[in-house]
């Protein structure tokens, strides 16, 4: 059924641009990055289309790009010159973390590239890279100068994510660039902690190595 539609859809889209379609601005281009339609985001930012705009449910179109793995939309987006890669989600959330959770490593060095910061306050793209699949985001991140022990709001640090959630080689990268074992946070809980609590036994014998040397 959605075969159908497709075409359907990303036609008013075009249309939107050049005013024919009822649809608010927006909700076209968030439209757009939900079907990969770089072309039709590209003619629409070039019409004037505010690509930081959020539509009635407070999403913008490259969260949604990012969200739904729509690489042609992404790198749409991070053409437009009024893009502020800096603008958070309700959750608080940039671009590059999304970025970086996705283990996107391409688009992750685009947004650096284009300026957005790789360290702020409370949880950090790094955090992010090390909660999944990784494909390299972190060690990058380290190697652009990610603060390896950075502290997130509740005191988890990286090194916590990826004993926990991330990939399962991460926890040797991030203790060669200078992670600390023996940081808790607000739950008294440190890596090795994560790592037991998720039944991840070959962590938890690399941090165990790693708090005896």
């Amino acid at each position: 059924m959605l075969r159908h539609f497709k075409p359907v859809l990303v036609s008013c889209l075009l249309l939107s641009a050049m005013g024919a379609c009822r649809a608010a601005p927006i909700d076209d281009l968030v439209l757009a990055a939900e079907l990969d339609d770089g072309r039709a985001i590209s003619q629409m930012v070039a019409a004037g289309v505010d690509p930081n705009a959020l539509d009635a449910r407070g999403r913008n179109a490259l969260a949604i790009a990012i969200k739904e793995d729509s690489d042609k939309a992404v790198k749409s987006l991070l053409a437009a010159p009024t893009l502020a890669l800096n603008a958070r989600s309700k959750n608080g959330e940039t671009p590059l973390m999304l970025a970086a959770i996705k283990g996107r490593l391409d688009w992750v060095q685009a947004m650096v590239k284009r300026g957005a910061p790789i360290n702020q306050e409370g949880w950090t793209p790094l955090h992010y890279a090390c909660s999944g699949p990784d494909n390299g985001v972190a060690a990058w991140l380290i190697s652009q100068g990610a603060e390896i022990n950075a502290r997130s709001p509740n005191g988890s640090t990286p090194l916590m994510l990826a004993a926990g959630y991330g990939a399962l080689d991460l926890t040797p990268v991030l203790l060669k660039a200078g992670a600390d074992v023996s940081l808790r946070n607000q739950q008294g809980m440190n890596a090795a902690d994560f790592a037991r609590k998720a039944d991840r036994e070959r962590v938890l014998k690399q941090l165990e190595a790693a708090t005896k040397r």
